[in-house]
């Protein structure tokens, strides 16, 4: 059991009260959900697993009144673009980030499927955008620092969370207030960053761009292809014995961030496979994590 979890159970064991963390889910979109079809909603969620997700939402935990230190992250959880593992890498990292004061936002994003996108490839990304829209323009309210709001992935989550901080200069949502889409730092675990053959996650690559896309959807979303000098910084963490995502993919961003002289953080472990179901324990590279964001003054 991971240290979010044990630490909830001991909270519920010992009687002490869990509303200080206020989750409230909301729908992502107000009104129409952008580049969708007319069909079904058939959701499902297994044990904290998610699968045909076509009504995306944004689940809002806040700091106890008068703890928030104004820093906000939004979650993308993994699940190779075919399901999601929300309860593991969503709401068990949102009470964590809660309990040091920062702000947390799971996004239960569309999953890639033409039978409810006519461009499967972009709605992740419209969903990802939405998020980080909708935490600045509602900043005040839930008393955030608009220049403090980050976003986070764990494997296809990452390429995610990696994407949203490559391509926002083209806002694939509505957007009439200009308000900016781009987040101010990511936070990659074993993230997918790759569409190029030899490093890629195949089955990410398919289910968000099919089994035959083309060079230039390959090179797009090959984010490590993607960063420039106004790509935000990166906390970056993989195993080096991860035999699903490659631990190149985040060899590649990291050195790709480097090169613009990013102040971007990559922590490799030589065990700890894909998810770290066993090693390193949260609290290792969750703390390294919170060094970062304090070092580099997102959080105090």
């Amino acid at each position: 059991m991971n240290k979010p979890l044990c630490s909830f159970l001991f909270l519920i064991l010992t009687g002490i009260s869990f509303s200080g963390f206020a989750q409230k889910e909301i729908a992502l979109y107000p009104g129409t959900i952008p580049n969708a079809k007319e069909a079904n909603n058939e959701e499902t969620n297994s044990k904290g697993v998610i699968r045909n997700v076509s009504k995306p939402t944004l689940s809002v935990f806040l700091p106890p009144i008068g703890q928030s230190n104004g820093a906000a992250v939004i979650i993308c959880p993994g699940g190779g673009y075919g399901v999601l593992v929300i309860d593991r890498e969503g709401y068990e990292v949102a009470q964590a980030f809660n309990r040091l004061g920062i702000a947390a936002f799971v996004l239960k994003y569309r999953l890639p499927s033409d039978k409810i996108m006519k461009d499967k490839s972009i709605g992740p990304l419209q969903d990802a955008q939405q998020a980080i829209k909708t935490v600045r323009e509602r900043a005040k309210e839930w008393n955030v620092d608009t220049s403090k709001i980050g976003i986070m992935g764990f494997s296809a989550g990452g390429h995610l969370a990696a994407t949203a901080g490559t391509h926002f200069d083209k806002s694939l949502i509505e957007n009439k207030e200009k308000t900016s889409v781009r987040p101010n730092f990511m936070v990659l675990v074993y993230p997918v960053i790759s569409f190029l053959e030899a490093p890629s996650h195949k089955g990410s690559r398919s289910n968000l761009i099919g089994p035959s896309p083309t060079e230039d959807q390959i090179k797009y979303f090959s984010n490590e292809l993607q960063v420039n000098q106004s790509t935000p910084p990166a906390f970056i963490t993989h195993a080096g014995d991860d035999t699903v995502v490659p631990v190149s993919n985040s060899i590649m961003f990291y050195e790709a961030l480097n090169k613009f002289k990013s102040p971007s953080d990559l922590h490799i472990y030589s065990k700890g496979e894909h998810g770290y179901l066993k090693t390193p324990p949260f609290d290792e590279w969750f703390t390294r994590c919170i060094n970062w964001m304090k070092t580099n003054q997102f959080i105090p």
